[in-house]
């Protein structure tokens, strides 16, 4: 052998003994320098590039490690460690059934090396992970592929196949920090990546955040102009924007009944938008409520929140609604979770509105009693009464049967009590407030309907009929 040839190897030889002293040390990038320098020297050498190789794996470089195991290996087809370390590479990529082969080749070479029987499991549990995960996408099934990605991602820890698959359906799941945060790891070591993008743009569009998602498409489409996902979501994301623009526009001009079918529309476009359809749900909830469609307009608000549990306006379109239909513990449930959720001047009020309107619902209703509305004037109160008294008067049922008495006599004696507290503006205002009255229904012991009757018609005639009094409390009617 040459001198100057022996001389190489020999320097070789000790650049390669100075890298392992660093990658002893674990200071891979000097032994990553040591074991280049060794290469450079002696580029024939297969051990050098497996050296290499090893260390570009520490350092977490497992495309680069997989091209010196695999030059390792095609210099020397024997050398065992080149295939265990080609096969690692793959795996820790994703490709579990290249690395199969590699460990299987190591096997050849020594059926008992229990790293790469070890290593071969490993292989077989990422396929079968990757297959259950596949299946589970299909059925929509995203816990299952996140649970399958992870054990898979025990062994290839490098593969941005499984990483974007897991991101993918975090956003799925609508856990939208979490797939951010692995597209966002991806996207730093490799910004070209098209199904990182796609993902970062997808968790934008389920936040409903649409124009921002619009550019990670695009950009997606550019790296990777073949990916129909990314190509869908940018159609969908452009047209629920254009469509729910449309119905606002609509909205707010009057057309209602255009909003309504615009609204209707846009709600076909994408059911996986959750957070954009639970607005689309709201918005056409308070066209409903405009068009006077209450109970539909609870419907939609309700899928709203069946969308989106926290989604507020929702919950007070709602509960506005439920006010209107006089649902009123209804309402008052609603704006107890509005308020629990967002204690506001604002929202205070609106509860105790509605507890007061609640409190007022369950008393007697005093205008339904005498027929009249609640912003009656004093005459027409006069009015209603003097009709309701004498519709209801029990001598006028005297013929009746004994039910039918006791009936118009309950009635009776309530339209005296609605009178007595209508046609009194102090307890009226107290009425009106719902404060309670100390001569409310249930405290109107001494009352007598009789007597506000007397009173009101003077005790005498001149109505179109007389009457005369024929023992405590009765009257005798003669109609004219």
């Amino acid at each position: 052998m040459p001198h100057e040839v022996r001389s190489c190897m020999e320097e070789a030889e000790s650049f390669k003994e100075q890298g392992n002293a660093y990658y002893i040390k674990k200071d891979y990038s000097e032994a990553f320098e040591y074991y280049t320098k060794a290469i450079d020297m002696c580029p024939k050498n297969a051990s050098y590039y497996g050296n290499r190789a090893a260390t570009l794996m520490m350092l977490s470089r497992h495309r680069d490690a997989l091209e010196d195991a695999q030059q390792a290996v095609r210099l020397d087809d024997t050398f065992m460690k080149g295939h265990l370390r080609e096969g690692k590479c793959h795996l820790s990529l994703g490709n579990a059934m290249a690395a199969r082969r590699c460990f299987r080749k190591v096997l050849e070479l020594e059926p008992d090396n229990s790293q790469a029987q070890q290593e071969v499991k490993n292989a077989d549990s990422v396929l079968e992970y990757e297959k259950m995960a596949e299946i589970g996408f299909e059925k929509r099934d995203f816990r299952m592929v996140v649970f399958c990605m992870d054990r898979a991602l025990e062994s290839a820890s490098a593969c941005h196949r499984f990483k974007v698959l897991k991101a993918e359906c975090l956003a799925m799941l609508g856990r939208y920090p979490e797939a951010q945060s692995v597209a966002s790891d991806i996207l730093r070591m490799d910004s070209t990546n098209g199904d990182a993008l796609y993902v970062r743009g997808l968790c934008l569009y389920y936040e409903d955040c649409i124009d921002k998602a619009v550019q990670f498409f695009v950009q997606a489409l550019r790296m990777a102009p073949d990916h129909e996902k990314a190509r869908l979501a940018c159609r969908n994301a452009k047209a629920l924007k254009a469509k729910k623009e449309d119905g606002n526009k609509a909205f707010k001009e009057g057309n209602f009944d255009e909003a309504y079918q615009l609204y209707s529309e846009a709600l076909t476009i994408d059911p996986n938008n959750i957070k954009t359809n639970a607005k689309l749900f709201c918005n056409r909830g308070t066209v409903g409520s405009k068009l006077k469609k209450l109970d539909q307009a609870i419907e939609d608000c309700t899928k709203a929140i069946k969308l989106d549990e926290t989604y507020i306006k929702a919950y007070l379109r709602r509960a506005q609604c439920y006010m209107d239909k006089e649902e009123y513990e209804e309402a008052v449930r609603d704006y107890e979770k509005v308020y629990q959720t967002e204690k506001t001047k604002e929202h205070k009020h609106l509860l105790k509105n509605a507890q007061l309107e609640l409190k007022k619902s369950k008393r007697k209703d005093y205008y339904k009693v005498l027929g009249v509305d609640k912003n009656a004037t004093e005459d027409e109160i006069k009015k209603a009464y003097r009709k309701r008294a004498l519709m209801h008067h029990p001598d006028r049922h005297s013929s009746a049967s004994a039910e039918v008495q006791k009936e118009e006599e309950k009635k009776f004696k309530e339209v005296g009590e609605a009178f007595t507290v209508l046609s009194d503006p102090k307890k009226k205002s107290r009425y009106d407030s719902g404060q309670d009255l100390e001569d409310d229904a249930g405290n109107m012991g001494d009352f007598d309907a009789n007597n506000i009757f007397k009173a009101f018609f003077g005790g005498g005639g001149g109505q179109g009929y007389t009457f005369e009094a024929s023992g405590p409390g009765n009257f005798f009617f003669q109609f004219g």
